[in-house]
């Protein structure tokens, strides 16, 4: 399914997506050297039932995880890089951090993630995986607009990811959404352009560059939806949700 936000919805879209923002933004700051992930997924759950939302993560079970999430934020840690599911760990100095969040409010769902490193210790090469996943990001982007094809997204990003020397995943990537989380059309990280969906203005992305330092292979964790690196590296992964208007793109999930 693909849909095609009205104005009304698109609004509503914005009004989710600056949610989504404001509660990651917030997460962030929080976080310091000891704090346990559990922690962070409860305040989470209570910043989203304060703003009268609902998670997207409680009670999604697809086919890729084991049984429904039954948590309301992904806490990716070091060598995890997607669905990471919140457990009893405090978070040490020099940890790489991913946290991915989707909420619906008012019947509309908007999706983000970012990665940053806890504490004072800052790798240089975790600092690099971050950064190429944002620019990965932005260069996918800058070439949304009205008539651009899903092909452009992908190739744009998959230009960053391996001119900067790394591997790329094809699995798991962006996607639609709106009255639900994951829609058509699936954006792959990498791709050849001109090809695939046309867009159109009122169509709703989730686009997510995501990277692992020195492999494309995942392995699941024994909690049957933690993805991790099969050898161990570290991981990034940056996430927004963007409308497609007849100007570009506009991204939602920033704070305001």
């Amino acid at each position: 399914m693909i849909e095609i936000l009205t104005s009304d919805e698109l609004a509503r879209a914005r009004d989710a997506g600056a949610l989504v923002g404001s509660i990651l933004r917030s997460l962030k700051e929080r976080t310091r050297v000891g704090v346990n992930l559990l922690d962070l997924d409860r305040w989470t759950k209570q910043m989203i039932e304060d703003a009268g939302a609902e998670s997207c993560y409680v009670d999604y079970a697809p086919s890729f995880g084991r049984g429904p999430f039954g948590h309301y934020v992904c806490t990716a840690v070091n060598d995890a890089v997607l669905h990471g599911m919140p457990h009893d760990y405090a978070l040490a100095d020099g940890d790489l951090l991913t946290l991915d969040l989707a909420v619906t409010l008012r019947g509309i769902s908007a999706d983000a993630a970012i990665s940053f490193v806890v504490g004072t210790t800052r790798a240089s090469a975790d600092l690099a995986l971050i950064d190429v996943t944002e620019r990965a990001l932005a260069a996918a982007i800058a070439v949304a607009r009205p008539g651009a094809r899903i092909g452009d997204l992908s190739h744009a990003i998959g230009t960053v990811l391996s001119n900067a020397g790394y591997p790329i995943n094809l699995e798991f990537g962006g996607h639609g959404i709106g009255s639900t989380m994951h829609q058509d059309p699936h954006v792959a990280n990498d791709g050849r352009p001109g090809r695939g969906y046309k867009l159109r203005p009122g169509l709703l992305l989730a686009l997510e560059p995501w990277v692992m330092a020195d492999t494309d292979e995942l392995i699941t964790d024994a909690d049957g939806w933690t993805l991790r690196s099969a050898t161990g590296c570290r991981t990034a992964h940056t996430e927004h949700t963007i409308a497609i208007t007849e100007d570009g793109a506009e991204i939602l999930t920033l704070p305001r």
